[in-house]
């Protein structure tokens, strides 16, 4: 992935220094032109990696479920501060990942620990559980399915 980026800045650069232009809208047209060239060569020659544009895709669909959670769960918790009776029901669950590697892991505890209202408390010795307290556990099962389809997922889009 870090050598397809590095080639697609040379050739960026290149198209600069050939057309004597150095603006920022050359640069985009040489990175763009670089994208379209590593695609052509790529077809020419068959590669176990993915393309990096992919990568760079499904980071950036991660950070925005992320802000997206984000926002949500703090209006949530607003309400909850701004309600005159508490009406919360915290609990603790326990969350079986599909996640293999440790890194994934903390990934998705540090994602989960940053949205509020949730907090990664525990995680088992073999790092297939999470141990998560929530402010507001209506159903568990809502819960975990909620963290398997927005971030554990696109995690694993980021990271195979």
């Amino acid at each position: 992935m870090a050598l397809q980026f590095l080639f697609n800045l040379l050739i960026a650069f290149l198209w600069m220094a050939i057309n004597n232009n150095n603006t920022g809208s050359s640069f985009i047209i040489g990175y763009l032109i670089g994208i379209v060239l590593l695609l052509l060569f790529r077809k020419s020659r068959p590669q176990t990696r993915p393309f990096y544009i992919r990568r760079l895709w499904s980071i950036t669909k991660l950070l925005l479920i992320f802000i997206r959670e984000l926002t949500i769960s703090n209006f949530v918790v607003i309400g909850h501060i701004l309600r005159p009776k508490l009406a919360i029901r915290p609990g603790i669950f326990a969350y079986e990942t599909a996640l293999t590697s440790e890194w994934e892991v903390t990934l998705l505890s540090c994602l989960i620990c940053l949205t509020p209202g949730t907090l990664t408390l525990d995680v088992s010795g073999d790092g297939k559980t999470l141990y998560i307290h929530a402010i507001d556990v209506k159903d568990a099962e809502v819960m975990v399915k909620q963290i398997r389809d927005n971030f554990e997922q696109v995690i694993m889009e980021v990271t195979r």
